[in-house]
């Protein structure tokens, strides 16, 4: 029985430099659009003009994953005319653990071969089998990565550590479906901060809002901004002058986050946003608690939340979604913000009546 890799994996890929200093699309299996070419050829730090390599990269682009590696070629017999190489896998999934263990098995098979005849072997056995193994270049299988490890796998603690209370401000955000911007000269620094901020809405486990490498580029800004709700990392800081793409902007080189002025109304912060930041930080600052546990104890919070608003719906027609009762809403008397909220978040899950 065939893996369902089958319908994960998109296309792999090849860019070159070579000793003049080009930089060039050399292969890729089975097909990459022009327009996802140009844009993963943005993405592969060869072409970059700060000439500082990164190793991997990921990101999303209309709902296919791309995942980056890149070496630089010391003395290979086979590839005399290289400086350096990436190999591009894009897939329907997020899994930047999963694809950096397959792609490093894919870098070793090219150095030592020179030819892309073998990784394309590689890429079918895995895209067949969900399997490639080799003596000397490691083995990979693709079922050892879940997609809910690759959802655990960035740490709230260190985002807690960095925002503290503010942090509330991001649950807020992404409770609501807002548009979110993160700005970081270090693109390692922006994937690891940006790929956890989902785990805050554990409920939805949707990671499609991620898209953690985007240039300010027209196509790109076109892609996201037909997006409803976003995190979008940068690494330009023109992005702050971007009013447009963002309703929370976070400046994380600088530890501060502001909220647009547009959003203001929908943010207003209150006694209940200040009962969820208190446990965001006490769950986060207890040393005998795991990442994951955090994530729970939020998560927690946020069913009590869900529960509170399924309380206040009501069902008009029997095939209908429930929709938001707003005079049970109303009667509930809350404080001002917190009603607010949850009218808003109502709005989010699509929960008002039109």
């Amino acid at each position: 029985m065939a893996e369902p890799e089958a319908q994960l994996l998109l296309a792999v890929g090849l860019i070159e430099k070579d000793t003049s200093g080009d930089v060039l699309w050399v292969w890729c299996y089975p097909s990459v659009t022009a327009e996802l070419r140009d844009l993963l050829l943005r993405k592969s730090c060869l072409t970059d003009e700060n000439k500082l390599l990164h190793t991997f990269v990921f990101g999303q682009y209309k709902r296919s994953w791309f995942y980056i590696t890149t070496v630089e070629v010391q003395e290979s017999p086979v590839l005399k005319k290289v400086t350096h190489f990436s190999i591009v896998l894009t897939a329907k999934d997020f899994n930047p653990e999963k694809y950096a263990a397959f792609s490093r098995i894919l870098c070793r098979i090219y150095l030592k071969h020179g030819s892309p005849v073998k990784m394309m072997e590689s890429y079918i056995a895995v895209l067949t089998k969900g399997v490639c193994q080799s003596e000397e270049n490691g083995s990979f299988l693709s079922k050892d990565f879940d997609a809910r490890k690759a959802y655990l796998a960035g740490s709230i603690k260190d985002i807690v550590s960095q925002f503290g209370m503010e942090t509330v401000i991001l649950y807020t955000a992404l409770m609501l479906k807002k548009r979110i911007v993160v700005y970081h000269p270090r693109i390692e620094a922006i994937q690891e901060f940006t790929r956890t901020l989902p785990a805050l809405v554990w409920h939805r486990q949707d990671w499609s809002i991620l898209h953690s490498y985007v240039h300010l580029n027209e196509e790109e800004v076109e892609a996201l901004k037909a997006c409803t709700g976003y995190i979008a990392g940068f690494t330009d800081s023109e992005v702050n002058s971007r009013p447009d793409l963002y309703d929370v902007y976070v400046n994380l080189a600088d530890s501060e986050i502001t909220i647009s002025p547009l959003v203001k109304e929908a943010m207003t912060m209150g006694k209940l946003h200040k009962e969820i930041g208190q446990l965001i930080v006490q769950s986060a600052e207890d040393p005998d608690k795991s990442d994951s546990q955090v994530i729970k104890d939020i998560s927690l919070k946020t069913k009590e939340i869900l529960a509170t608003l399924a309380s206040l719906t009501e069902v008009s027609d029997g095939n209908e979604k429930p929709t938001l009762n707003s005079e049970a809403l109303k009667q509930k008397r809350f404080p001002p913000a917190t009603e607010n909220f949850l009218f808003h978040l109502a709005a989010a899950e699509q929960m008002l009546k039109i």
